[in-house]
Order: structure tokens, then sequence, then C-alpha cells
């Protein structure tokens, strides 16, 4: 067996914290997270607010929605599921659905409704 040597130190990272970076892209594969910025608004806002940073951050990686791998989805309350299903439908391109769980789960903000863990493809140089 083949085994490529891979550095660590190819890890990208979009502007790293103590805590968290907004981004993590190592051998063509970026990992994010993204929450709503204003959890005042109802699930829908925030649904959207959501998917809009997470088309930012694919740009600044070098990727886009289509390139989405996986997403793994938080949802506070079950019945906000038939809420965020047309909308997660309908910013995704035809034909590029990513494999995703959708978990219901507290959230440690109560006021977040949603949360989404994106698994994308970039391209490499």
């Amino acid at each position: 067996m083949d085994i490529k040597q891979t550095s660590l130190e190819s890890i990208q990272r979009l502007r790293p914290t103590p805590r968290w970076s907004d981004a993590t892209v190592f051998n063509g594969i970026a990992h994010f997270v993204e929450v709503p910025n204003d959890t005042e608004q109802d699930i829908t806002s925030q649904t959207k607010q959501l998917l809009a940073q997470a088309e930012t951050t694919f740009s600044e990686i070098g990727s886009d929605k289509s390139q989405l791998l996986s997403a793994t989805i938080y949802l506070t309350k079950t019945e906000n599921a038939a809420v965020f299903n047309p909308i997660w439908e309908a910013w995704l391109p035809a034909n590029s659905a990513p494999s995703r769980a959708c978990i219901k789960v507290e959230l440690l903000d109560p006021k977040m409704l949603i949360e989404i863990a994106f698994v994308a493809a970039v391209k490499t140089s």
C-alpha cells in the first residue's frame, strides 16, 4: 500500500482564534461551521442569513455550494425542519445535494435556532 505523507503545515486556517477557525482546509477538503449572526430573527431569517454567510465562506476558501460534500444540520425544534427544508432545497444547485444529517439539539445560545457544519471540496493549486 502506497501511503503519501502530507505535512500538517499544509493545513490552512481562515481567521484562526484561540477557540476556532472560520474554516480549515486540508488536502482539498474544507470544514466550516456557520451560525446565524442575528438570533433575534425567526427560523426563516436565521436560515437565510446562515446560508448567505456560508456562500461568503465558500468564496473565501475557493469553493462554492456545488462542491458541498456533506452537511450536518442542527435544529432546536423539530417543526423547524418543515421551514428549513424548502429554503435548503432552493439554495442548492440542481443535482448537487450533499449527504446530510439533520439533528434536533439544544444549542448553547437558546435564541439560536440553527447551526450547520459543512464539508466541501476546494480547488487545490
